[in-house]
């Protein structure tokens, strides 16, 4: 009796799994066929034998609340893309620790209000996002491909970008990011709203941890799929494997590298 309540548990414990799992896959998905659209649009603005269906999703031209909303969207399907795959060993982990506490919500609706409360953060750095791309429109810094036509923004934002990554700031949010057992046995909330406000917490360090590292997307251009890669790829690296505290002072040594590299040739 006690082997197959046992077995049951397991059972049940790895459809939930899977269940998550194809979803987050499915979500990331989605976000990147979005992305790759927009890159193709992209391309057709600085291509005029290129021609792109996609063109009316582009903010272009005079900024106004349209062009908000279009950029808004933009940024946020962005973060999704990037910053979920990351997220991925805390939302499993927590699935986990939620299917041994008692509570209302299943572990399926509780981890999906754990990630709800995770993307509004990053949500919020969206509109900060979006906001600092209309500004650079405004100030000519930042061309109609979304890429920044200044030598001295683009060795400033690396340098930056670079030196963040040896801060104790950083070490502090990238540590909470790499132990999601720590961070949930710290920080765990019971019900629907401690879930929402387990994600915001997370989000926030994911925010703090990633925040200058998203500001370089200015630097190749907000919609190049290569630089957009890479960086997902160096954030994952930090995150969950067992080097990436390492990883993420090369990556700072390289940024600064580059940024004087640019300083000097731009």
């Amino acid at each position: 009796m006690l082997n197959a309540f046992a077995d049951a548990q397991i059972a049940r414990a790895r459809r939930d799994r899977r269940l998550v799992g194809a979803c987050l896959v499915l979500l990331v998905a989605l976000a990147w066929l979005y992305l790759a659209i927009m890159a193709e649009a992209t391309a057709a603005m600085e291509n005029p034998l290129l021609s792109s269906r996609a063109m009316w999703l582009m903010p272009m031209g005079e900024w106004g609340a349209r062009e908000f909303a279009l950029g808004l969207a933009m940024w946020m399907v962005m973060m999704v893309g990037m910053m979920v795959p990351s997220a991925a060993p805390m939302l499993f982990a927590y699935l986990n620790v939620s299917r041994s506490r008692p509570a209302a919500l299943s572990p399926i609706a509780a981890t999906a209000a754990f990630l709800l409360g995770y993307l509004l953060v990053w949500g919020g750095f969206s509109v900060v996002a979006t906001a600092a791309q209309w500004a650079l429109h405004e100030t000519e810094l930042l061309g109609p491909t979304m890429r920044s036509s200044s030598a001295v923004l683009n060795a400033l934002l690396l340098i930056a970008a670079g030196v963040y990554q040896f801060l104790s700031i950083k070490n502090v949010c990238l540590s909470k990011c790499r132990l999601p057992l720590g961070f949930l046995l710290t920080e765990w909330r019971d019900g629907w709203t401690g879930a929402v406000r387990m994600g915001l917490r997370h989000g926030a360090f994911c925010v703090g941890c990633c925040w200058l590292l998203m500001a370089l997307l200015f630097v190749a251009g907000v919609m190049n799929l290569l630089w957009i890669a890479l960086l997902s790829a160096a954030v994952l690296v930090e995150k969950a494997l067992p080097f990436g505290r390492q990883a993420a002072r090369a990556v700072g040594g390289l940024m600064i590298a580059a940024g004087v590299g640019v300083l000097v040739l731009g």
